[in-house]
């Protein structure tokens, strides 16, 4: 008899213990066991009866979303091995696991990068207007749709004219891809910026072009490690010289971007 009752102890000390802040998983998708408070407050969702041996209100959290196309879950079992804090509830081994960072030198390349958000396409409408068939802008230069700078004769390349408007607004996603893919990579992928910070920096790129953006201190100084809010409160506004002059019109449009720069926001757009 003596000998079963020590037996039932060994097996009650072996149960496994789901502990606060340990492992679980809920309808296949990784999660942590945390108060139900600190889920709901993270953006996660709590599933009971999955951390059967902790306090009553620890639930199993899990977050299907976060970052740019990213999910919830313990550092250690991020394949990608991208990882962004902050963008999840639990401790702090419980991180957003990100899409792997595209090649080249810098940061994630563009190709698989989202388009930039409805935030900067507002901010740059509310700064280039609409123009649906070429004209010279203030300094001269030939534009068309929503800022768009001609390259072809008669701006063949963006036709035909007159554009509608929501011809101009294709025309403006597909110059900002090409602005985000010299961006993109001229950004350490050690640089952790959110999509209002990532789009303020592709309208200041559109604006100025790839070479005075690859060539720039602000660049530099974020790859060098700098607080990013710091440096684009101190570098974008030095960008309101037009033709040799300075211009009203860019003073605003740089203090619009810091204004979008210094908005939070938990979805991550660089690295990709």
């Amino acid at each position: 008899m003596k000998y079963t009752i020590l037996a039932l102890a060994v097996l009650a000390v072996s149960l496994p213990v789901s502990a606060v802040n340990g492992p679980c998983t809920a309808n296949g998708t990784p999660g942590v066991c945390i108060s139900t408070s600190s889920c709901s407050s993270g953006g996660g969702q709590s599933f009971s009866g999955l951390c059967p041996n902790d306090p009553a209100d620890v639930r199993c959290c899990v977050k299907t979303s976060c970052g740019a196309g990213g999910n919830c879950r313990f550092t250690s079992s991020c394949t990608t091995g991208n990882t962004a804090g902050g963008l999840c509830p639990g401790p702090a081994t419980f991180q957003c696991c990100l899409p792997a960072s595209g090649g080249g030198g810098g940061g994630g390349g563009s190709g698989g990068c989202p388009p930039v958000s409805a935030a900067t396409i507002n901010m740059i409408k509310s700064f280039e207007s609409f123009v649906p068939s070429p004209a010279p802008d203030p300094v001269g230069k030939l534009t068309v749709g929503y800022g768009h700078k001609c390259i072809q004769p008669g701006c063949s390349e963006a036709g035909p004219f007159p554009l509608t408007e929501a011809g101009a607004v294709a025309l403006m996603h597909r110059d900002l891809r090409i602005a985000t893919t010299c961006l993109s990579p001229a950004i350490s992928s050690t640089v952790r910026l959110n999509d209002n910070q990532f789009g303020a920096l592709a309208d200041w790129a559109f604006n100025v072009g790839c070479g005075a953006m690859r060539r720039s201190t602000l660049v530099s100084r974020l790859n060098s490690g700098e607080n990013p809010n710091t440096v684009a409160a101190q570098e974008l506004p030095k960008w309101n010289v037009a033709e040799g002059h300075v211009s009203n019109g860019l003073i605003r449009r740089r203090a619009a971007e810091v204004a979008l720069f210094q908005t939070a926001s938990s979805v991550i757009a660089h690295p990709c």
